[in-house]
This record gives structure tokens, sequence and C-alpha cells, in this order.
């Protein structure tokens, strides 16, 4: 197994929803034994701390939660990834969804500078495309995607020159899409499967499509794991429970996909929200799927006793 530099990333990320506590999140990775678990697969780790948001402003709005704070950690969050990607394999501990706005749009940055296309794959009961102007909740966090691949209407956010194109990204764990969302997505070349796909084919044959046309293209992989692509009766520390989600053997089967394809370039882990957690269960589940990720196999798993 190749030693890699894993770059640990807080991000406390709080604004992209009304519900709070994802703040929280990095340190209850730490706590979980994040850092530990990728040392003793011989990867070398960096732990960054915690970033903070650009200064800014914060503005009532009609609808939109905490624009300019999200804005903000936008900024900041995108120079952190561009710069973190040049040294390593960076992690962000979320936090909310709304951090990959950034993380991703520093993504989009490296991989550009390297000259390489930029895939990514959204491991998520949502699809996050909508816009400031199509969201009902007012809550970010269920922008990002749309925001990355060139949808109008984010204003106030850093511009981007060149979107993602939409057959760079791959939505896996569909299972509660708005109608609007809907709508565009159908517009659009995005691969995306629902659990009913997954249900009827398994959940390793699209994922393996998807990783086979990165390596074609000799692409960077961001991958942006979502507490709720897992299903809540294993994993409830998140506000967006939906239920019918991946199982614990699904969960690790993507993961360890990943780490054999070699691809994965950069990880979120987004929307733990360790005040809704039972005992740390959760947070300690997205540490041991991101040791997947990163070489630990099906059989060296921890026994736990929760």
């Amino acid at each position: 197994m190749s030693q890699e530099h894993c770059i640990l990333v807080g991000c406390p990320v709080d604004s992209g929803k009304r519900r709070k506590g994802c703040l929280m999140g990095p340190d209850a990775y730490r706590t979980a034994g994040i850092a530990q678990a990728l040392r003793d697969l011989g990867h070398r780790v960096s732990d960054r701390g915690n970033i903070a948001p650009r200064p800014f402003t914060a503005k009532e709005h009609a609808k939109l939660v905490a624009l300019e704070e999200t804005i903000a950690w936008t900024e900041s969050l995108a120079d952190a990834a561009q710069g973190a990607l040049q040294e390593g394999t960076p992690i962000f501990m979320g936090g909310d969804h709304a951090l990959s706005l950034g993380t991703v749009l520093g993504a989009m940055r490296h991989a550009e500078a390297e000259d390489r296309p930029l895939f990514v794959l959204w491991l998520d009961a949502h699809t996050d495309f909508h816009t400031p102007q199509t969201t009902d909740s007012g809550n970010l966090h269920g922008t990002p995607l749309g925001y990355v691949t060139g949808r109008e209407g984010f204003d106030g956010f850093p511009a981007i020159a060149q979107p993602l194109p939409h057959d760079r990204v791959a939505m896996i764990g569909l299972r509660s899409v708005d109608a609007p969302e809907r709508a565009a997505l159908q517009e659009t070349t995005i691969t995306y499967v629902d659990m009913r796909t997954i249900d009827e084919s398994g959940m390793g044959k699209p994922l393996s499509a998807f990783l086979d046309r990165v390596a074609a293209e000799d692409g960077m992989l961001h991958v942006s794991l979502d507490v709720d692509f897992l299903d809540p009766s294993i994993a409830p520390a998140v506000g967006t429970t939906v239920p019918g989600g991946a199982t614990v053997r699904e969960g690790h089967l993507v993961m360890e996909m990943l780490h054999d394809s070699g691809l994965m370039t950069s990880l979120d882990l987004v929307e733990l929200n360790p005040f809704l957690d039972e005992r740390g269960r959760t947070a300690q589940l997205m540490v041991d799927l991101a040791a997947s990720a990163l070489g630990r196999r099906v059989f060296d798993r921890p026994t736990r006793a929760f």
C-alpha cells in the first residue's frame, strides 16, 4: 500500500441550514480517532486545525439563510482546498454540505492548474442541485452542485470561469429530490443513481462505470460523503434523515472501490451533527468509511461496542 500525505482540515461550517450543530463535526472526527486510523494504515497525517470564514457582514434576507457567511466560507475554503491539494490528499471534516461550495471550487482550480479534468462523486440522499432562487427552504447546503456546474443565481459568490461539466458528476444514493431539482437535472448529462437502481442492480455497477470514466481521462476525483447517504438507523447524527439509505456494507463497498481505483484526490465528510448522535456511533462509522477509502480492508475492520 502506498503511503499518502493525508491532510485533515476542520471546516466547522454551520451556515448552510437553520438547524445548528454541524460546527462540532470536526472535533467529533478527531475524538473518534480519524488521525490514528489513517496512521495505522501507514499514511502520514497532518491536522491543519480548523479554518475560519473570511470577514463578512451579515444581512437579513427574506428567504436565504446566512448568505454572507456562506459566501465567506466559500472563499476561505476554496483557498484552503487548492492549497492542501498541492501538498497531499485533503480530508475536509465538516461542517454542513455548504462547505462543498468551497472545497469543490478549490479542487476545480487545482485541477485546472494541473491541466487535468476534475470529476465529482456525490454520495448523498439529495442532489444539492438547487440555486439560491430555486431553494424553498433557503438552506444553501442544498446548492453546491448547482453552483459548481454553473447554474445561475449565485450573486456574490466567487465567479466560476469554467463550470464543472455535467458529464464529470455522479450522484449516488439519491432518495429525496425536489421537483425543481429533478426537472433541472433531467436536462443534464449528470449521472444520477437512486436507491431503486441500487436495489435492482447493486452499488458496485454504476460506481465502477463512473470510475472507469475518471480513469480513462486521467481525472482527479473529489468525493463528497454526506452522512445522509447512509441509512439513519446506522447513522442518526444528521438533520436531514431520509429512510432507505445505504447500509454499512454498501458504504464500505463504495469506499473500498474508491481505494482500489487509486483515483480519489480529496474527500469531504459532511453533515455530521454530533448533537444528534448516539454515543458517537455516526462519527465512528464515518471515520471507518474514511479509513476504507484510504486502504483499510473488510477483514481489518475493528469490532465496535456501542
